[in-house]
């Protein structure tokens, strides 16, 4: 079926990440006879663009080849050498990426060690125009942007699963806002499975009492209404394919599609073929007045939002 995919870092707000390049990229261009044996203290993101190389990381034996990418991280001793005739080419760029400044991210994630960068005919150009455009002796804001765009391909694709929050940080604000993102990140990523929200707030180790309260203070909704939401975006990308109300209904897990409309009106703010007969308008180039740039703005979660901030109940209004 059709679905809005939800990667690990899109319930994230930007402002709570800090990504750090911390030395100008590593322009690769190695010979066949090239060998490494080192170890760094910050990550480190490499992109193959021509030739292979081996590397050997914690026991792993990675390959790498044109349009793959891998990560080392901090701390981690590796070794590598070339195994083609041709030059082993690419970038290596050391960062830090933290959450509040001080906690790193890629502790609280499981992800692949090395991946094939999907949409490689899109990245190769822009990787080859990294690789040739960054100062040889300092970091740019250019440089800072186009490298979190090739991080977060790299994330979206070797992420695996969040990690279990220790008990030894429950004390800690920055963990407890951690864990609430994380929380909503998995209900993000599966909306559909009617455990989803059991099965998030029991891999935190906080009281799940408190940790609906502080969920909803900080995101805005109750989890199980952020359920709801994420399943009527789901069916706001199904029917703005093209699909019936009923199909919709069907395909997010709703058998009664007059209770589905009554849900998606209440989240999003207009009935389904209401928001059906938007999306023609817009294909069509016609908006309301006061919309003039082509973004239908509907009060989506707004209400619910505030019903939800004025109880403590975490059952969805029929």
């Amino acid at each position: 079926m059709e679905k809005s995919e939800q990667g690990p870092l899109a319930t994230i707000p930007v402002q709570a990440l800090s990504l750090t390049l911390t030395r100008s990229t590593i322009k690769m261009l190695h010979s066949p006879s090239w060998s490494i044996d080192k170890t760094n203290s910050v990550h480190d993101l490499i992109i193959c663009l021509t030739g292979h190389a081996q590397y050997r990381i914690a026991g792993e034996t990675i390959l790498m080849e044109p349009g793959n990418a891998m990560l080392i991280p901090a701390n981690t001793h590796f070794v590598g050498r070339s195994t083609s005739t041709e030059l082993y080419t690419g970038i290596a760029q050391h960062f830090t990426l933290n959450v509040f400044g001080r906690m790193d991210m890629f502790s609280q994630m499981d992800i692949r060690r090395s991946i094939a960068l999907p949409r490689w005919d899109m990245l190769e150009p822009m990787v080859r125009h990294y690789r040739e455009t960054v100062p040889l002796s300092s970091t740019t804001l250019a440089q800072h942007h186009l490298f979190m765009v090739f991080l977060i391909e790299f994330i979206e694709a070797a992420f695996m699963g969040w990690r279990e929050q220790q008990e030894a940080t429950v004390d800690n604000p920055d963990a407890l806002s951690m864990a609430v993102m994380v929380a909503a990140s998995r209900i993000a990523a599966d909306p559909l499975n009617d455990q989803i929200v059991a099965d998030a707030l029991s891999a935190t180790p906080y009281n799940q009492d408190y940790f609906r309260r502080v969920f909803r203070r900080q995101v805005g909704l109750t989890p199980t209404k952020y359920q709801e939401f994420k399943r009527m975006e789901r069916a706001m990308a199904l029917l703005a394919a093209g699909r019936s109300v009923k199909e919709t209904a069907a395909l997010i897990g709703y058998s009664d599609s007059y209770y589905f409309s009554r849900m998606f009106k209440h989240y999003i703010g207009v009935s389904p073929a209401g928001y059906k007969a938007a999306e023609r308008r817009h294909r069509d180039g016609h908006f309301p007045r006061g919309e003039e740039d082509g973004q239908v703005v509907y009060p989506v979660i707004s209400k619910v939002k505030d019903a939800d901030q004025s109880s403590e109940n975490d059952a969805v209004p029929a």
